[in-house]
């Protein structure tokens, strides 16, 4: 989104609230244009009005809405809808039951985020030899709770503009490097 469509946003924010910003000077405005603009920067202006209308035909408080309002919005209109973590364990729990054997060709059937929270084939083998009782019990408890963390860090990575994603992957880099 570039400057001339946050100013497009920004006017729909302010018929929609005009109260709030009533009192506003205009070095105010252009602060928040400038603010907007940034942390749109690589989302697509279509995404972000929908993002805003829905905030606007849903809110009963009458306050404008905050950049993670509407990015939160933008991310549940953009991404499919995510498996929750009692679906995720479904998926790995029939992996453990192949696992003995087939402990890397059912690693690789997963979904990535599955197979991040996981960590490795080694690990679905490891889980293979336990009782069933410890799987169904500990291990699911464990995993369901280390899936719902990495699904939600992956969710607010996402919602970052990419000039914040760079530095945190430079960062991260650095830090693997040392």
């Amino acid at each position: 989104m570039n400057k001339f469509e946050t100013i497009g946003i920004m006017a729909i924010l302010k018929e929609a609230y005009p109260m709030y910003y009533r009192d506003k000077t205009k070095e105010e405005l252009n602060v928040s244009v400038s603010l907007w603009t940034e942390m749109f920067a690589d989302d697509d202006i279509n995404l972000v009005k929908a993002a805003v209308k829905s905030y606007i035909a849903n809110d009963t408080k009458g306050y404008p809405p905050v950049i993670g309002q509407i990015k939160n919005s933008l991310y549940k209109l953009s991404e499919p809808e995510q498996m929750s973590e009692v679906e995720a364990w479904g998926l790995v729990s029939k992996a453990v039951r192949n696992a003995y054997y087939n402990s890397v060709d059912e690693f690789n059937k997963l979904p990535p985020i599955i197979q991040k929270t996981i960590g490795s084939a080694d690990r679905l083998r490891e889980w293979s030899q336990l009782d069933i009782q410890t799987v169904q019990s500990v291990v699911s408890s464990n995993f369901m709770r280390s899936y719902k963390a990495k699904s939600q860090t992956e969710q607010e990575y996402k919602k970052l503009p990419s000039d914040i994603k760079q530095l945190l992957n430079n960062t991260t880099l650095q830090i693997e490097g040392d």
